[in-house]
């Protein structure tokens, strides 16, 4: 079933039928001030962070379809009649309402047209803005006056912190109340001093200010408001028959001791074929705040909300799409260059800011950025910013630990250098995190290896900067104490130990049983710690790296390897995950995939290991992370027992994974799996099967459910999912086969024999690369040569020589 489509034009997303399957959203904002909107307008705000920034408050998991959000309603005065300028919430009849959502880059427009009435309202907000804007026009296209109220409306949180305003209504209920200001609706939190001014210990000098937000409107006159939820919805009713929009008057009231609310009314009288505009305005601050940023809409000009709504909202598509611009490309597969072009992309860039902190299944409880999580999603927008991936990446190695392993979870005020730890009962205390995880630190070798190719920024190895705790060091010497952290801590074969967890969080392997994930990882480490420090010139590193290589190539072969597949790991007491002979959870998925992905497979053994995957996990959605799924065999080693059988980590379709997989297959030369892979679980491949997939056709999802369940296909988990990162990179890296270097770049692609040509449009370091690929043999990998600019070079590999500004390059595969 098909719900919308593709706009490759305009780099959106049109949805044609509001009744998705389940919202599908998109995000707003930045860093500083985020949001999240539904194709029917559901959704919150927030300043900073979900978990202690929120704005306006959003049920989770509620009937129907999670609600509120950021309703306008229209009434027609003359008859009584209203309706919702997005479907949702009163959900007129679709025979008679007509409803299109345009999902963008960082704005949302939601149209409708309901009894000669068009709406349109435009969501976005401006760029380095702490507010958002909802630009409102509606326009009478019948033939007779219409006498109207418009009224658009925010149910705000009565705290900052989510869970408080949901939880301990004891206290939140009775810190809250509101204020008409005349344009708009003051909120005020803690008026008469606000408890966030005290330390750590409880203590306090001075009260600190208040907490403010506001909800105004300008470019026209507000007619009545109202201030307190239950004053506008009514008692025994909800959002879809609001008691002040069915008898067409707001009554005034403000908020005091109960629930704080923003619901402004704006009469309009409209004749045949006129349009009216108004701009509702959402954000943090106090009353001069508010009036400065309502008064720039309003203004002096009759045109002047016009104008500024228009250059805003053109500043932000521009920086958006010259962001994405850095890589443009136009493959014999359409959906392909919509995920590589726009939407991947795009994930790529919430995932990066938000992490996994807000969403509409993660309700924001997360303060802060999880280590391993942030390092991996750094790498899916190397290529298209490497700027901003600078900033992120410095950030995650200085909340590195002194002692080489990673914080697990990173504050959004992280202060390097005075930070407890997780051998620390304060760091537990402020973060619920107490243990080290395996992984964490390791990610930070192909992070960093990636942004010193694609920048040319080979000082940034020598870089000095300081570890969470104590002490700083270069680059170099984070990433040789990162190896040490995973040395210093092993098991009885020799391979690192698994810690709390080794990427999977539902794998328990403690402090001595083994990972291979983690050895394979380790292995991968070393491999690239050699390259810098043979490019360094440091042979005594050199040595050191090819001994723990050596060694550990040894064990692979002694102990993991078994026919045509490795194992998983080793558990304290003894017994294999992963084994052949194990009647649960017999084959895994990563061990194969990162066995070739590090370097540690070589030739047959690597195909051997991805063949066996293709054989024995591979599903028409997807592969499964191991089969068969746990039943008997769990915790407290496999916590992932606890899910149904084939749902997320139990035999499920992770989606994470699926990007190592095929990044894997590249590296082999496999392209037409690869891209069977990737077809297999890309969003817009299953646009036209949304009733089977659920979650929006355009953004990946954290897990598929697999062949053991009763949904097989159904997705979960949106947006907020490191698969944007590992996905984005097995296309770019693998399959297109955008490899920097040092000093150049190399182009070698593994695509699919019946992909002839196809073009690329890639800025690499401030030079515009025009890339056309001719495979006329219809060849998987392997390129004869490459023209550029009229010179031909024998191989896969330019210098930065040889790149002027703007370059034609040709790039011939064959044998």
């Amino acid at each position: 079933m098909n719900y919308g489509y593709f706009d490759e034009l305009s780099k959106e997303y049109v949805i044609n039928r509001p009744d998705t399957p389940s919202p599908w959203c998109n995000y707003l904002g930045s860093v500083d001030y985020g949001a999240i909107i539904s194709n029917n307008a559901t959704g919150y705000s927030f300043v900073k962070s979900g978990a202690s920034g929120r704005i306006i408050r959003f049920r989770f998991n509620s009937a129907s379809n999670d609600q509120p959000g950021r309703y306008i309603y229209i009434r027609d005065n003359s008859d009584g009649d209203f309706w919702s300028g997005s479907w949702q919430p009163v959900c007129k009849p679709l025979d008679k309402y007509k409803s299109e959502c345009r999902h963008g880059t960082a704005y949302t427009q939601i149209s409708s047209s309901y009894r000669s009435i068009d709406t349109t309202a435009l969501y976005f907000v401006p760029l380095d803005k702490n507010y958002e804007v909802w630009q409102f026009k509606i326009k009478n296209n019948g033939s007779e006056q219409k006498n109207l109220s418009v009224y658009g409306m925010v149910e705000f949180t009565n705290h900052d912190h989510y869970e408080n305003d949901t939880v301990n209504l004891q206290y939140s209920q009775f810190i809250s109340k509101t204020y008409f200001k005349g344009d708009h609706i003051l909120q005020v939190i803690n008026e008469n001093g606000s408890e966030a001014s005290s330390d750590v210990d409880g203590h306090c000098d001075t009260m600190g200010d208040p907490s403010c937000r506001f909800f105004g409107v300008a470019g026209q006159t507000v007619s009545a408001f109202d201030g307190e939820r239950e004053a506008f919805l009514g008692y025994y009713r909800n959002y879809g028959n609001p008691l002040a929009v069915e008898t067409g008057k707001c009554s005034n009231t403000a908020a005091y001791n109960c629930n704080s609310f923003g619901a402004l009314q704006i009469d309009i009288t409209l004749a045949p074929g006129e349009e009216k505009e108004m701009v509702f305005i959402l954000g943090a601050g106090n009353e001069e705040i508010a009036k400065s940023v309502i008064n720039k809409y309003n203004g002096e000009a009759a045109n002047t909300i016009s104008n500024v709504v228009n250059t805003q909202f053109e500043e932000l598509k521009k920086f958006w799409h010259a962001r994405l611009n850095n890589l443009q490309v136009n493959t014999p597969d359409s959906n392909l260059n919509n995920m590589v072009n726009v939407w991947n992309a795009y994930q790529c860039f919430i995932t990066f800011l938000w992490s996994r902190a807000a969403s509409f299944q993660y309700c924001g409880l997360r303060n802060g950025l999880g280590y391993r999580d942030t390092v991996q999603d750094i790498q899916g927008i190397i290529h298209l910013d490497d700027k901003l991936a600078r900033e992120r990446l410095w950030l995650m190695l200085s909340a590195q630990v002194s002692n080489g392993g990673g914080l697990p979870l990173v504050k959004f005020d992280h202060k390097a250098g005075h930070v407890k730890t997780p051998d620390e009962s304060e760091y537990a205390k402020s973060t619920g995190q107490s243990y080290y995880r395996a992984d964490d630190a390791l990610w930070l070798f192909p992070t960093v290896i990636t942004y010193i190719k694609e920048s040319g920024e080979w000082s940034f190895i020598d870089e000095v900067i300081p570890y969470a705790d104590k002490g700083e060091a270069t680059v170099y010497n984070h990433l040789r104490q990162a190896i040490q952290f995973n040395l210093d801590r092993q098991g009885s074969h020799g391979f690192p130990a698994g810690l709390f967890a080794d990427w999977n969080d539902c794998l328990r392997l403690g402090t001595k049983g083994e990972s291979m994930f983690v050895a394979f990882q380790l292995y991968y480490a070393l491999v690239i710690f050699k390259e810098f420090a043979q490019k360094k010139g440091l042979s005594d590193d050199v040595k050191w790296a090819d001994e723990h290589l050596d060694r550990l190539s040894t064990q692979f072969d002694q102990y993991a390897w078994q026919e045509d597949q490795y194992v998983r790991g080793f558990t304290e007491d003894g017994y294999t995950i992963g084994a052949k002979e194990n009647a649960e959870a017999n084959i895994w998925l990563n061990p194969q995939t990162w066995s070739v992905i590090s370097g540690a497979a070589k030739g047959e053994k690597a195909k051997t290991a991805l063949n066996s995957v293709y054989n024995k996990l591979n599903t028409k959605y997807g592969a499964r992370l191991f089969y068969p799924p746990f039943k008997k065999y769990g915790m407290p080693v496999a916590r992932m027992v606890l899910f149904n059988e084939g749902t997320k980590e139990n035999a499920g379709i992770f989606s994470q994974p699926q990007g190592w997989l095929i990044l894997a297959e590249t590296i082999v030369g496999n392209g037409n799996r690869a891209y069977e892979y990737f077809t297999e679980i890309n969003p817009a491949a299953m646009n036209n099967h949304a009733e089977i997939r659920k979650l929006e056709p355009y953004v990946h999802g954290q897990a598929t459910e697999g062949i053991d369940t009763l949904n097989h296909g159904r997705s979960h988990v949106h947006w907020l999912t490191g698969t944007a990162s590992t996905v984005m990179v097995s296309l770019v890296n693998g399959i297109l086969g955008l490899q920097p270097q040092y000093d150049g770049i190399k182009l070698d692609p593994c695509i699919p024999s019946a992909w002839k040509e196809f073009t690329m449009n890639k800025v690499f370091r401030g030079k515009m690369l025009n890339i056309k690929v001719e495979n006329n043999e219809g060849v998987e990998k392997g390129v004869k040569y490459i023209v550029i600019n009229g010179k031909k070079l024998d191989g896969c590999y330019i210098s930065c020589d040889d790149i002027a500004d703007t370059n034609d390059v040709l790039v011939v595969m064959g044998k």
